[in-house]
Order: C-alpha cells, then sequence, then structure tokens
C-alpha cells in the first residue's frame, strides 16, 4: 500500500508543481508547498478515505498551503504586476461597438457530465495555460484557491476594478479555449 501512495504521489507531482509554480511565481516556493503537502499525505496516509480521487485530495491539501503562503508573503512584501494591454485588444475584437458579443456562447450540453471525464482537467490546464501568466494566476486565485478579491488585490497591489476586467477576460478566453479544444465547437468560417 505504502509503495503503491508513492508512486501515486510520484505520478501527481509534476501536475502539483505546475499549479503552485503559476500561484507562486517562484520555484523554490513552488517546490516547498509541493513537498509539504505530499509529506502531510505521507505522515498520516489514514487521514485519507478514498472518497474522493487521490490528486483532489492532495491538492485540496496543496491549496491551503499556498494560501498560507501567499497571506504570510503579502505582510512582507509587494509584488509589481504588468497588465499586458495586447491582451485587451484580443477581447475587444470579440464585441460590437454596442458591447454585445459578435458570436453567441455555443451549447455545451451537459457541463457536469463533462466534470466527471479526467481529460477535461487536462485541456482545462492547457486552456490555463495559454493565458497571459497574471490572467491565469488571478483566474486561479478566485476560482481555485477561492480567495476574496480584496485578498486578490492585496496580494497582487491591484485594484478591484482591475480584478474584475481580469477575471473576465480569462473567463472569456477560457470559454474560447474549451470551446474549441474541448466542446469541438470550432467557429463558423466566414
Amino acid at each position: 500500500m505504502t509503495q503503491d501512495l508513492h508512486r501515486q504521489l510520484e505520478t501527481l507531482r509534476p501536475l502539483l508543481l505546475r499549479f503552485a509554480t503559476l500561484q507562486l511565481r517562484n520555484v523554490a516556493q513552488a517546490e516547498d508547498v509541493v513537498q509539504d503537502a505530499l509529506i502531510a499525505v505521507l505522515e498520516k496516509p489514514e487521514r485519507f478515505a478514498g472518497q474522493s480521487s487521490l490528486r483532489t485530495y492532495v491538492t485540496g491539501i496543496m491549496k491551503y498551503k499556498i494560501i498560507d503562503l501567499l497571506r504570510a508573503a503579502s505582510r512582507m512584501r509587494q509584488i509589481d504586476t504588468d497588465e499586458d494591454q495586447s491582451e485587451a485588444d484580443a477581447v475587444d475584437a470579440l464585441f460590437a461597438a454596442d458591447g454585445h458579443t459578435l458570436q453567441a456562447p455555443r451549447d455545451w450540453g451537459d457541463p457536469a457530465a463533462s466534470f466527471a471525464q479526467q481529460d477535461f482537467f487536462r485541456v482545462m490546464q492547457v486552456c490555463l495555460d495559454k493565458l497571459p501568466v497574471q490572467t491565469a494566476r488571478v483566474f486561479m486565485m478566485r476560482e481555485w484557491l477561492e480567495l476574496d478579491t480584496e485578498e486578490i488585490c492585496k496580494e497582487l497591489g491591484i485594484t478591484t476594478a482591475n480584478v474584475w476586467v481580469i477575471l473576465y477576460r480569462a473567463r472569456v478566453r477560457l470559454r474560447e479555449c474549451l470551446d474549441l479544444n474541448w466542446f469541438g465547437n470550432a467557429p463558423p468560417s466566414t
């Protein structure tokens, strides 16, 4: 059992490290957080009741380790960020002058069924990797780490309005990426 657990955790390590690196933007800190999460599982394997996948369980532990590290770091320093202006142009191109979308979202079928499929999360990760680093980071802080807007603003040194614009852009781009790469709805040729 212990050998099997070690193998499973070693398989998860690259995924955990990629996410932690995205959030922390520091490879050494990301390594530490991943290591702490893996050690927590190995020290008390009996706590994993099997009610979820091992990946979900370890990711949940790591989530709180990242939040703790972000909160501690926000008390020590501010992070300077640059907004990618070319992204705004790409998002603006999706809308008409009156603010309405040029193309209505396509039917995605039953989204709940898609979440049940393992490959969905692989495609979602690819879509997140295609986002600008700051955009992906804000999106994951909000949606995965479940930080509130005030915490995100404090951590990144940006305004509330900026957070909402970044989240909006992230959702638009993720919707497009998932539309093309998961739901198979290529835009109609013009």
